[in-house]
């Protein structure tokens, strides 16, 4: 594949006038104030982290699959099994944004009380970024750690494998300092994002190098195999490492929970995102280990070592490239590539709001970079 990455428009959106339009096209599918809120939260959060993948331009998907049934606004959380420290919940599709943040909101309160809680979120539509509930945690000052999977979506080969047989199964972990940055570590079992290939799709780019294979399990860089017929798959991240944490996802997220799993008969097309996700949640109080120093102590070892010669940087917690990012586009603004932009107001149209809304004429009024 060929590309010119110079010769790709970009808009740079104000954080505030994308938090407005994502709270426009909620209300204008039917949620309610909450609901619409914490979706805009979400989203932008996302963007302003750097991981446009999972931010605003996922609002096509999210109109296209209440439009199709496939998402229900305003939903309730179910609560499946309530055994004090461990908690199963159902997502019934609706918005992840609300579905996640309240379970992480009972979790908090259960590890608060036993010092651990288990959490287990079943069929929520789309979670989104799972850094965003470690961070809500780590709010709440405790650790947590995240296993979640893609509930039949084919998306990613595995290890040895020419064909997609589950998705990109996030995992996540974060670790809260006192008076320090969180440490947060937050990845795709996928080589890349599925959400990272339609960035670079709608760019026009080629993706990383050895992140994506054709349907015939060639390596290849164009990140249409994902997109057009026949297609390929994503690769799993770190050969077997990667691909063995992905089926542990597929397994703890889904299987454990109750949820949903990938195989022929649960396969469905990328209209709709289903995801499980296994929670852990752990009060340091409940350990006593966080005031010796210790952590504080190994994390400025690791980051006392030399950047080797020529490189820009030393040794990177993980987080930090995030809040970096988040400082700048906070800043600066949102980039939002022309596709991606364009793509938006339409679903915004799709949704029923009108072309005269002053969030979406804001929108529409954003300056190319």
């Amino acid at each position: 594949m060929t590309s010119n990455p110079a010769a790709v428009t970009t808009r740079i959106v104000p954080p505030a006038v994308a938090h407005d339009l994502v709270r426009t096209v909620c209300d204008a599918l039917g949620s309610d104030e909450r609901e619409a809120r914490l979706v805009a939260d979400h989203l932008v959060a996302a963007n302003l982290a750097g991981h446009d993948s999972h931010g605003v331009g996922m609002i096509p998907t999210y109109v296209g699959s209440a439009a199709a049934g496939g998402l229900v606004v305003n939903a309730e959380l179910e609560t499946v099994t309530d055994a004090g420290a461990v908690l199963v919940v159902d997502g019934v599709h609706g918005f992840g944004q609300a579905m996640a943040f309240d379970a992480m909101a009972v979790g908090i309160e259960r590890a608060r009380e036993y010092g651990l809680a288990l959490v287990g979120l079943r069929n929520s539509h789309h979670v989104g970024r799972i850094g965003h509930w470690a961070e809500q945690c780590a709010a709440a000052g405790l650790i947590s750690i995240h296993f979640v999977n893609v509930g039949g979506s084919l998306m990613v080969a595995p290890f040895g494998g020419s064909d997609a047989r589950f998705s990109t199964n996030p995992f996540c972990v974060a670790f809260p300092r006192v008076g320090e940055p969180t440490i947060l570590l937050d990845f795709a079992t996928s080589a890349i994002a599925y959400g990272k290939a339609r960035v670079a799709h709608n760019k026009g780019v080629e993706a990383p190098e050895g992140s994506l294979i054709d349907h015939e399990g060639r390596p290849t860089d164009d990140p249409s195999v994902l997109f057009d017929e026949p297609h390929g798959a994503l690769r799993a991240m770190g050969l077997h490492k990667g691909g063995g944490l992905a089926i542990m996802c597929e397994l703890l997220g889904g299987a454990l929970t109750g949820g949903l799993t990938t195989r022929e008969e649960t396969a469905h097309d990328a209209t709709s995102i289903y995801n499980s996700m296994t929670s852990i949640l752990i009060d340091p109080n409940a350990l006593g280990s966080l005031d010796s120093g210790a952590a504080d102590a190994f994390l400025e070892w690791v980051k006392a070592s030399p950047a080797p010669a020529g490189a820009e940087h030393g040794p990177l917690l993980p987080g930090e490239v995030e809040r970096a990012t988040r400082a700048t586009r906070t800043r600066d603004g949102l980039p939002v590539d022309e596709t991606t932009w364009r793509g938006i107001a339409d679903a915004a149209r799709a949704a029923g709001v009108p072309d005269d809304d002053t969030t979406l004429a804001a929108w529409n009024a954003c300056a190319a970079a």
